[in-house]
């Protein structure tokens, strides 16, 4: 039974088609361009960060300024993801600590260049994480849609610590879509559902208006209750506790009155108890019927051109690293590419333990060598007093 799930794992990959798939081995430059349609973006570099599983096959492409917008992209060759599922996949670590900055690609039609690409560049996806305060910690999925980008309505949290982690968008030609970290799914719907994409199935009837007599108040006040004889106190009243003072001259400083207090009698604006309104219908519900406007869409998934990847990005404070950047037409391969990761965050996660522990032994060790250090200071000093 393995052996056939093996075989099938590996025919799955020899029909899937990879479009693009990058990581920043030898001669990434030559497939990388640096937009000029400004003259200070920030400076992308090749780094594998402090901790890693393999120093050479963990190198990913690293902001390096802080305060920058970054703008950078390569080309693939041209395709439409029209019947068959779309997968866009990479690793992104912020090992920065990011305070608030972007982690996400845009994947562009082939027509854009990335000369000039810069932050209006029509994108057909973008997706990743953004990550500004504790009040902004989601993952992008926005879809272009005749002109206008439309954002997922949900709301998808992304991962902030400083490992690396794996983000996955699986877009699939039923309309609906997947979205994954780390392997695991955590987001998945209707394209049509969860983006404001198409208009309304249905709308209020407008022939239709809640009728004027129609009761919608739950209750009313108790036309019994009257209010007591004894109700009406003033907010304030003069504090019986005061006394003039000896000096006052009513002559020179006029008649002494007392100061006002709080009345402890007060009770505020009498209002009758509130009672079931017997006349009450329910909430009034406006009839629905089909939406003129409304015309299904069965390829709001659909693009005609994919060409370039980019990432056109802002980050406060530099050190993210991207990586392993994968666009596919199957599952498959994005799957493969998470079992790799895998092994990849173990070896970082083991890693920057070893670097944590060899940090506190050393620590450790300084304050004995310190604490032993004034121990001898004192037998000298005792010795000296002798």
């Amino acid at each position: 039974m393995r052996a056939v799930i093996a075989l099938a794992a590996v025919l799955a990959l020899a029909t899937a088609t990879v479009f693009f798939e990058e990581k920043f081995g030898d001669g990434w430059e030559d497939r990388w361009v640096t937009s000029e349609a400004k003259s200070d973006y920030g400076a992308f570099k090749v780094s594998a960060g402090k901790y890693y599983n393999d120093a050479e096959e963990d190198k990913g492409l690293q902001t390096s300024e802080d305060a920058k917008f970054y703008a950078m992209s390569a080309k693939f060759d041209d395709f439409s993801n029209e019947g068959k599922d779309l997968v866009i996949q990479f690793i992104v670590k912020h090992e920065q600590n990011i305070d608030c900055g972007g982690g996400y690609l845009k994947i562009f039609p082939s027509s854009v260049e990335g000369a000039k690409m810069d932050g209006e560049s029509p994108y057909n996806i973008m997706f990743g994480p953004d990550i500004c305060g504790p009040g902004t910690r989601k993952v992008h999925v926005i879809f272009n849609y005749k002109g206008d980008n439309k954002q997922v309505s949900k709301t998808i949290a992304c991962k902030y610590d400083e490992a690396s982690h794996l983000y996955t968008l699986i877009v699939r030609p039923d309309n609906t879509y997947e979205v994954r970290i780390d392997g695991d799914k955590v987001e998945s719907g209707s394209i049509e559902d969860d983006f404001d994409m198409l208009p309304p199935k249905e709308i209020n009837d407008p022939a239709l208006s809640k009728p004027a007599d129609w009761v919608d108040e739950k209750q009313i006040p108790d036309p019994e209750d009257t209010k007591p004889d004894n109700w009406d106190q003033p907010e304030h009243i003069a504090d019986p506790d005061a006394e003039k003072p000896e000096d006052w001259d009513d002559e020179m400083d006029g008649e002494w009155e007392a100061p006002n207090i709080p009345n402890p009698e007060y009770k505020g604006e009498w209002k009758p108890k509130m009672i079931e309104n017997p006349e009450y219908k329910g909430e009034w519900v406006h009839a629905q019927i089909a939406n003129p406007d409304y015309a299904a869409d069965d390829k709001l998934y659909a693009y005609e051109s994919f060409g370039v990847v980019g990432l056109d990005l802002w980050q406060v404070k530099s050190g993210s690293i991207f990586d392993n950047i994968l666009i596919a037409d199957d599952v498959a391969a994005a799957e493969t590419a998470a079992e790799d990761f895998k092994t990849r965050v173990a070896g970082e996660k083991k890693m920057k333990e070893a670097e944590e522990a060899k940090k506190k032994a050393e620590e450790e060790a300084a304050k004995a060598a310190e604490a032993e250090a004034e121990e001898e200071t004192e037998e000298t000093e005792a010795k000296d007093e002798l």
